[in-house]
């Protein structure tokens, strides 16, 4: 007989390292005389997008497109530090820093456009590429405003720099701000049971998870996924067996992870609440979508058959054996 149920899973993730550890990220961005940008960042992408987040985020700041903006990463020899892409941080912590690099620039920029138009450098936004004054377009592109910003030997590259190092909490009450911002999130699983075999099957994950603002929605939703895919494995079939400390699952013959097929629809939920204190308002979205995974999967396992697994994973052979208990 299978049996089908459903579970939810809640979580609230700080993003940073937090406890007073050092934490930040610096930039540099520089403008070339047609208006293209060049920015280096010790941020390491290992396929979260942080790359292109940095290039979006430049791209937004200094009214150009992201095709515009050339990125060098993680060169030890010539990048800033970013500090390492870990505790969902990349984007909260660099993602300033180089939206304060490229506002560097654009002063410069400003300052260029005004003295090119004959006005007052309060009027001057950009946009697209273009130069505006009090929201009218006027003749002037980006390409040209760059190129007398070098010409007269105004600053054409912007350093920054973000620190989110947060006091550490009252050794005595442990109670502070620990972090600087948090995330929230919550996942339901729908799984079918198999009572003969204890086999489980997720059917579905439905994902709500509030990222401050979207940079990049498409990259959030890969990240979701992603999450949920390693969140499954943790919940149903990873399992690291020790003998006296000799690991028995050495290699991926041995300790199972999810395959494509073993990963069931998500339905990614971008809940947008904006973060103040986030570059354009965006929170870090790395680890938080693992989180609720397993729980969900656990509750919707109890939810179709009334076991409560305790220890993961959740094999068949644990489900199987709990169930003889309860008479199936």
């Amino acid at each position: 007989m299978k049996k089908r149920g459903i579970g939810y899973g809640c979580m609230m993730y700080a993003i940073g390292f937090g406890f007073g550890r050092p934490d930040n990220a610096a930039a540099s961005v520089e403008i070339g005389e047609d208006g293209t940008v060049t920015v280096l960042s010790g941020c390491a992408d290992m396929g979260q997008g942080s790359t292109e987040m940095i290039a979006l985020i430049v791209a937004e700041e200094l009214g150009i497109l992201p095709e515009d903006v050339q990125i060098f990463t993680a060169d030890t020899a010539t990048t800033p530090d970013a500090g390492p892409s870990t505790a969902s941080r990349q984007t909260y912590v660099t993602g300033h820093a180089a939206k304060k690099a490229a506002a560097e620039v654009k002063e410069s920029l400003i300052e260029s456009a005004a003295e090119l138009l004959g006005v007052k450098p309060e009027g001057i936004t950009f946009r697209n590429r273009e130069v505006y004054y009090n929201g009218e377009k006027t003749r002037l592109t980006m390409a040209e405003v760059a190129a007398h910003c070098r010409r007269t030997g105004r600053k054409f590259i912007g350093w920054g720099w973000h620190n989110i190092t947060t006091p550490d909490v009252d050794p005595e009450t442990n109670q502070g701000d620990a972090y600087a911002a948090y995330t929230f999130a919550t996942q339901a699983a729908e799984v079918e049971v198999d009572t003969e075999t204890g086999e489980v099957t997720v059917l579905r994950v439905v994902a709500a998870h509030d990222v401050g603002r979207a940079i990049n929605p498409l990259a959030i939703e890969g990240q979701i996924e992603g999450g949920v895919a390693m969140g499954l494995g943790y919940a149903l079939i990873e399992e690291l067996i020790l003998d006296q400390g000799r690991p028995l699952t050495p290699t991926l013959a041995e300790y199972l992870i999810p395959a494509a097929q073993d990963v069931p629809p998500v339905v990614s939920l971008i809940v947008e609440e904006e973060e103040p204190t986030g570059p354009f308002g965006a929170k870090g979205v790395g680890e938080p979508p693992n989180i609720p995974t397993a729980p969900a999967i656990i509750n919707a396992i109890y939810n179709a058959v009334g076991v409560r697994i305790t220890e993961l994973p959740a094999t068949p052979e644990k489900i199987r054996r709990q169930l003889k208990e309860k008479g199936y």
